[in-house]
């Protein structure tokens, strides 16, 4: 039995979109910020690693406002 033939991915798949779209945008607006709330490096395995919740927590703590 195939484990994911069980998978709505009509549910699923917007959140996987939202994700990648997140990230994106997240790891760019990181890498073109001169300085962040904390070491840049961590930010950006937060926003690769800790999913959807990552990148909301970059926009939300480690930006700095200009």
């Amino acid at each position: 039995m195939d484990i994911l033939s069980g998978v709505n991915w009509a549910l699923i798949a917007p959140l996987i979109v939202l994700q990648a779209i997140l990230m994106v945008a997240a790891l760019a607006s990181c890498l073109k910020q001169e300085e962040t709330n904390g070491p840049k490096g961590m930010w950006i395995l937060v926003i690769i690693f800790v999913n959807i919740i990552g990148p909301v927590l970059y926009f939300v703590i480690g930006r700095r406002s200009a």
